[in-house]
């Protein structure tokens, strides 16, 4: 079946052939199943899926180039408020054979650096560019922008597999205005969910798990965590393109 050509696509995209290839509608199916259990840990993003409020793309496994566009179309949703929580989900077509967490995690960092690579604009002058520095964060077209990966290699952690594709989640940081780290809303909103998803995984908060600004925290440490209780090491593998 002859598939059109769209990059930003929504919920009843996703499950039309003629909008999408099979294997999108198949793991759009299990991902909705998902997100939509009354148990599901993150209820904002349980209520925006189901009042058909995110949004999504999707890459194969050799062909990323839509997904510049995907985010700018994206983006655009936020030109103006109210800000509605909408987020950005985006399907990797997933591996012939499922692969161990490390995998997922290179793939999801070569895709985000890519992305950042095909920026059209400049990383705004006045945030870091160091992503050791506690107040990075990811920027495309000028905004700041949470990105969390997903993966099927995913054991412990269930709140983090949701199907056979590497999923991105984006959210702009706009959506978190009044829920910020330092905020009341922020901080109920925080604990409530973290210990819903300390249920569902049956496991403690990742250690790098915190809130923008915190001194003490590493953004991008929260984008991949572990699939255990062990804080991550090293050196992100994120690199601010040469100018």
């Amino acid at each position: 079946m002859q598939v059109t050509s769209k990059t930003l696509l929504t919920k009843e995209d996703m499950t039309n052939p003629t909008v999408v290839p099979e294997w999108v509608i198949r793991e759009y199916t299990t991902f909705h199943q998902i997100v939509t259990d009354k148990t599901f840990p993150c209820y904002f993003g349980m209520k925006a899926e189901m009042k058909g409020e995110l949004r999504y793309a999707y890459i194969t496994q050799d062909d990323w180039s839509n997904l510049p566009k995907a985010v700018e179309e994206f983006l655009t949703l936020f030109k103006e408020p109210p800000y509605v929580r909408h987020g950005l989900f985006v399907f990797v077509e997933p591996e012939e054979e499922k692969d161990d967490l490390e995998h997922y995690r290179k793939r999801f960092w070569d895709i985000l650096q890519n992305l950042h690579e095909n920026d059209k604009q400049k990383w705004p002058e006045d945030k870091p560019k160091d992503p050791d520095h506690y107040l990075w964060d990811f920027h495309f077209g000028g905004e700041p922008i949470f990105v969390f990966g997903n993966a099927p290699a995913y054991k412990q952690r269930k709140t983090r597999d949701l199907g056979n594709s590497l999923i991105l989640g984006f959210q702009p940081r706009k959506i978190f205005e009044g829920l910020e780290g330092t905020e009341k809303g922020g901080i109920m909103s925080r604990e409530k969910v973290r210990e819903r998803v300390e249920k569902w995984d049956n496991l403690p908060t990742h250690p790098d798990i915190s809130h923008f600004g915190d001194p003490t925290h590493n953004e991008w440490k929260q984008f991949f965590i572990g699939d255990d209780i062990e804080p991550i090491l090293g050196k992100c593998p994120f690199q601010h393109k040469a100018l």
